[in-house]
C-alpha cells in the first residue's frame, strides 16, 4: 500500500471523501517540531490542501473496552498478534494488505480500502509521535463509508496536530 491507490478502491476513497488525500497525500510527513515552529494552522489550511470532509458530524469519543481482534476481523479479514492499547503497527496494514489479488471480492476491495484509509490515517494525516502505530478507533468508524463521509475528517486531523504538538 505504500504506492499510490489501486484503481479497484478509488470508489470507495471517494465515497468516504479520502481520494484527495491519497492521491496527493502520499509521501507527505507532517514534521510537526518544524509546524509549530513556522506558523498557525488553521481548519482552512487543512481544508485546502486535503479536502476532506470539514462540514460533517465531529469525530468525537473514546473506546474505553474493546475486542479489537475481533474488530480486525471482521472489518479487516485479519487477526493480528501484537495489539498496543487499541493501536495496529503501519507496517503490520502495510505487509498485510501488500496489493489487491486478481479479481478480487467487493468485500476484499471494501477491506483493502479500509487498511488503506488506516494507513494514512496513521501515516500523515494523523500520526502519533511514534509515527508508526495507528489507533483501532478510526476503524471503527469506516464500518459504513456513507456514515464516514458525513464526520468531520479535517477537524480531527487538525485537533490531532494541535495535541501532537
Amino acid at each position: 500500500m505504500s504506492g499510490p491507490p489501486s484503481p479497484l478502491i478509488e470508489n470507495y476513497l471517494r465515497e468516504v471523501g479520502f481520494w484527495h488525500a491519497a492521491t496527493i497525500g502520499r509521501g507527505c510527513k507532517l514534521d510537526l517540531k518544524l509546524i509549530s515552529a513556522l506558523c498557525t494552522i488553521t481548519l482552512e489550511d487543512i481544508q485546502l490542501q486535503l479536502k476532506l470532509s470539514v462540514d460533517g458530524f465531529a469525530l468525537i469519543g473514546s473506546v474505553q473496552f474493546a475486542d479489537w481482534g475481533a474488530i480486525c476481523y471482521d472489518l479487516l479479514g485479519a487477526i493480528l498478534d501484537n495489539i498496543y492499547g487499541g493501536r495496529i503497527e503501519i507496517g503490520w496494514l502495510q505487509d498485510t494488505f501488500l496489493e489487491l489479488g486478481n479479481d478480487p471480492t467487493e468485500v476484499d476491495r471494501i477491506r483493502y480500502a479500509r487498511a488503506y484509509i488506516l494507513e494514512m490515517i496513521g501515516g500523515y494525516l494523523m500520526p502519533n509521535l511514534s509515527r508508526n502505530l495507528v489507533h483501532l478507533r478510526w476503524l471503527l468508524k469506516l464500518v459504513d463509508f456513507r456514515v464516514a463521509s458525513e464526520l468531520s475528517w479535517e477537524s480531527a486531523v487538525l485537533a490531532t496536530l494541535y495535541r501532537e504538538m
